[in-house]
Formats: structure tokens, sequence, C-alpha cells
């Protein structure tokens, strides 16, 4: 039995579909209309709302072989702080204590939102934790719990915290403002046919040419599977725990993200730029990309797609089909 927290999420939706053949526990804020779509998609999981997780664990706990833990509030806006504290760090450390008690593999999302403006690189080091400024809530907290469990004398039989970068892919239609790019230029494209991305409002980045690692979210699953079916095979030594950055590598630019996203419609790109919201201009990250070495280190080889890649597939096989919406 496998517990997915945010499995009506994005990655834990995309992450279910993976493992609809298992018998799942899927922890999440369920709506009626989720929870039919759920009910409809996946007939070996239970659905349960995040209020009455405690007594499902408890029930369930001598049969639970593998926790993920996704669920989060994952909003930036600076007015959810309490929020984000009650669910990224309080829900957190009480999953982590559950799987520590009953010897649960656990993997849980933190964020490359733990990074800040990047001033202190991009490696997923535990050593520098501390140095770290997020200029969110959402980046706080997250990073606030990657420091709780790396200081942690007791811990779950194995574990890794993965700092997702900027994933993007089906199932993101409900995040709405923090859908990907390439979710917006989407419908900017089919309403008005222009894609409007934000000016740079600093001197070092032309318009359009700030640069973030943009990951497909077939990728990420493919590894936060590899790691469960190493841990579970023996072939995942505890020495191999920890935190690990979940990007590709290779930063890209917002421009190349919209172009692409008209590219894969065959279409001729048709940019505009506008001046970025005076509430996200203090908190924007203008750079963002994964240092992979300790992934890589850990044995993970597999090829990550490019952006053009990602967005071909993304485009021609959901989006356009109004497919995973």
């Amino acid at each position: 039995m496998i517990i997915i927290t945010g499995g009506a999420g994005f990655i834990g939706s995309t992450l279910a579909k993976e493992l609809c053949s298992e018998e799942l526990i899927i922890l999440d804020r369920f709506s009626d209309n989720i929870q039919k779509l759920y009910l409809d998609e996946f007939p070996n999981a239970r659905l349960v709302n995040l209020s009455d997780s405690k007594d499902i664990l408890e029930q369930f706990r001598h049969k639970i072989t593998f926790f993920y833990h996704f669920g989060a509030n994952s909003s930036t806006n600076q007015n959810i702080l309490n929020q984000s504290i009650n669910l990224n760090i309080y829900w957190s450390q009480y999953f982590w204590d559950y799987c520590t008690k009953n010897n649960i593999p656990f993997v849980f999302a933190s964020s490359a939102a733990t990074y800040g403006s990047g001033e202190n690189g991009y490696e997923d080091s535990h050593t520098i934790l501390d140095q770290l400024v997020p200029l969110n809530p959402y980046g706080v907290s997250k990073n606030e719990f990657d420091k709780w469990v790396t200081t942690q004398t007791e811990q779950p039989p194995l574990w890794t915290g993965l700092k997702f970068f900027n994933v993007y892919g089906p199932n993101e239609a409900h995040k709405g403002r923090m859908a990907s790019v390439i979710f917006h230029a989407f419908n900017q494209i089919k309403a008005t046919g222009v894609v409007k991305l934000f000016k740079s409002h600093r001197p070092d980045y032309k318009d359009g040419e700030q640069l973030r690692d943009f990951i497909y979210v077939k990728d990420l699953v493919a590894v936060i599977n590899w790691m469960m079916h190493k841990m579970l095979s023996g072939e995942w030594l505890a020495s191999k725990n920890g935190l690990y950055n979940l990007g590709t590598g290779k930063a890209r630019s917002f421009y190349d993200l919209a172009a692409n996203t008209f590219i894969a419609q065959g279409l001729k790109p048709n940019i505009e730029f506008i001046d970025m919201p005076e509430d996200i201009r203090d908190k924007y990250q203008y750079f963002t990309e994964a240092n992979m070495n300790k992934l890589r280190a850990a044995g993970y080889d597999k090829h990550f797609s490019s952006l053009e890649e990602g967005v071909a597939d993304y485009v021609a096989n959901y989006l356009v089909l109004g497919k995973g919406y």
C-alpha cells in the first residue's frame, strides 16, 4: 500500500496515474467533483481528506510500504504565511515522525524556491540551508522543513527531499495563476494569438531572457518512481538519504518557452512584453539552474526532455486535445 499526500494536485495526480495498478491511499482536500473523478479513474485508491488522515494512517500502518508527501500550500502570496506553516511544516513533521516510527521509506517535496535569488548557488548541499534566503512564505516554509529534517537523529529508514524546480505538464490547470507559463501561453494564443511576458526590471537581463530550469512533469515522476523502486528493492543505501535537486540542469529563457509553445502548434511566435506586477518584483527569481551532480552520483542516468521535446509533447498531445487539462 502506497500513500500519496497531495494526490489531487499537479504532481501527485500525475504520480497516481503512474501507480494506478497499486493499492493507493490518496490524501488531499477533496471536493465532490474531484472525488468522483478519482473514483472513476483510480478504482484501487482510497480517497481520504487531510482532516481524516491520522485515523486512516493508524488503521493501515501495518500495510503501508511507501509514503510520498507532496501535499503543500504552494502559493507564493505573502498573506498565506500561517497556512504555509501549517501545511508545509507541521503536517510534514507529523508524516516524517509517522514514517520514522513505522519504518516506512519517505519521499517528500521540497522546492527550488528555497534558494531565493540564488546568491548562494543551487547546490543541494545540507551545509548551506541556514544561509538560504527564500523570497516568499512558501520557500521559507519549505526551507524550514528541510533544515528540520537534516537535524533529526531519528529518521525514516530511507528518505529523500526533492527540490522541484519549474515543473510543467498535464494536470496543472487547477493551479490558476501558479500554473506554468506554457499553460498560460497556450491559452493566450488560443484567445488572442499573442503571448505576453514580463519585462525585465534588472539591467543585466533583457526582456524575456529571465532564465529558469524547466522540467517536464513526466521526467520528474520518472525520477520519483526510480527512487521508490531502488528503495523497495534494497538498492538504495541510507548513506544516499538527503535533499536532492530535481530539475534538468539547464536553464532556459521564458522567451524560448513561449516561442516553443507557438512552434508546437505550427505557428510563428508573436510575443509582447508587459510590466511585471509590483507585488512580485521583489520576490522574482531571474535565474535558476539545478546542480544535478548529486542525483547523477546516486545512479540516475536517464535523459531529461529538452525544453523543445517537453513543450511539444505537452502542447500537441494534451493542451491542443483538451486532455489532462
